[in-house]
């Protein structure tokens, strides 16, 4: 009697060729504690822990730490880093002159987190002033205050420290979403266990809604697999809060797709509503997790009218899928059309706009915010009902 050999399992290479990790453990973790106490502290803020824990667990390999100089001005001006790498944002620790005090150019210094709390350490390899309108202009496409992102950017300190860190782990889940939480390590071997050889990645901050749903199912007619993974770090003050939208992806995977070709993740990141620049860093970040697809829709990552609805797929094209290491799925604007009965594009429906229905998760806020619900042909009743009960509650 013969047995079949396993199926080899390939999925996507991490993004320079090795999935980083800068955390400690054990007795190094006991180490790492006992040395801090003689070392300058710098307190980090929210989005920042979030980057350097996920640095720590390789969500950005091959970043090992907050940019340099180098790798700050290589991504602001061409969206390489000095290794020739793509990378698209700045992952970047600020500090302003008054707090920086005696630290110095090759000095460690213990990173706190905003409770005060020890996080890590740091080595610090350069401290360099930066142009926050250039960086502005370059990655959010606007020096206006009124982006988030762009806001996020002048609220910050006036210089940059950059080098390499070690947090202390293991890397937490975030809290009430622990049950969903995939380090990269995890997430592949996850995938592995499947027997998946493709995965397509699906980064969202809104429940899915019906367009969404489209998409996603389109995409998994050629892959092995999908990995929804929602953002669940901060996000602006008018998207749908990330207990909510757990709860709607948990009953529409239950009720309307295969239960062996979907992972739900969650992933601990902030929205930094760069669009096109924030679609590359969308899809790098997939590609460590394992991921060999990722799905790029309309005005992904988008806030407002500062992106085209398809600069975010405009942007991709302009690099190879060999230079990516990940496949980047584009989609057109999705639409319930009345008249053919379903969802369709522009490439399938021959029917006038009168005849669809537009579907966004900013058409989705506002029917709920105005108490108008949400249609059939918008969204699941499932999901409907828990975000139709959240809106009242409030």
């Amino acid at each position: 009697m013969t047995t079949a050999a396993p199926t080899q399992t390939v999925l996507s290479t991490p993004h320079g060729g090795k999935l980083v990790q800068r955390f400690v453990e054990g007795a190094a973790s006991v180490a790492l504690r006992s040395e801090v106490s003689r070392l300058p502290q710098i307190t980090l803020n929210a989005r920042e822990l979030s980057d350097a824990q996920l640095i720590a667990m390789g969500a950005f390999s091959p970043l090992e730490g907050f940019m340099n100089a180098a790798d700050y001005r290589g991504v602001l001006k061409n969206m390489h880093l000095s290794n020739g790498l793509i990378w698209s944002v700045p992952v970047t620790l600020s500090i302003t002159k008054d707090k920086l005090g005696n630290i110095k150019e090759g000095q460690k210094v213990a990173l706190n987190g905003p409770d005060g709390k020890l996080a890590g350490v740091m080595e610090i390899t350069d401290i360099y002033p930066y142009d926050k309108k250039e960086e502005a202009r370059l990655i959010y496409k606007t020096e206006e205050e009124a982006h988030p992102g762009v806001a996020n950017v002048y609220a910050q300190g006036e210089l940059l420290v950059g080098g390499k860190i070690t947090m202390l782990g293991p890397v937490p889940a975030p809290v009430g979403h622990e049950a969903y939480f995939l380090a990269p390590a995890q997430s592949r071997e996850a995938f592995k266990a499947k027997g998946w050889k493709t995965v397509v990645g699906f980064q969202t901050r809104n429940p899915v809604h019906r367009a969404h749903e489209y998409i996603q199912k389109c995409a998994m007619e050629i892959v092995d697999g999908l990995f929804l993974h929602p953002l669940v770090g901060d996000t602006k003050g008018d998207d749908i809060p990330a207990n909510v939208r757990m709860e709607c992806y948990k009953v529409l995977l239950d009720n309307y797709y295969p239960k062996d070709r979907v992972i739900l993740g969650v992933y601990p990141a902030f929205m930094r509503y760069a669009g096109p620049r924030e679609a590359i860093f969308h899809a790098m970040a997939r590609k460590n997790f394992g991921c060999t697809h990722f799905i790029v829709g309309r005005d992904h990552a988008g806030v407002g009218n500062y992106y085209g609805t398809y600069e975010a797929q405009d942007l991709l094209r302009q690099f190879s899928v060999q230079e990516l290491g990940i496949t980047p799925l584009f989609y057109d604007n999705s639409f319930w059309c009345m008249t053919c009965g379903g969802m369709a594009t522009e490439k399938t429906c021959p029917h006038p706009p009168a005849a669809r229905i537009a579907l966004s998760g900013t058409q989705v806020r506002k029917n709920l915010s105005e108490g108008k619900g949400l249609p059939v042909e918008m969204s699941r009743p499932e999901v409907a009902a828990i975000l139709t009960k959240a809106y009242a509650g409030k």
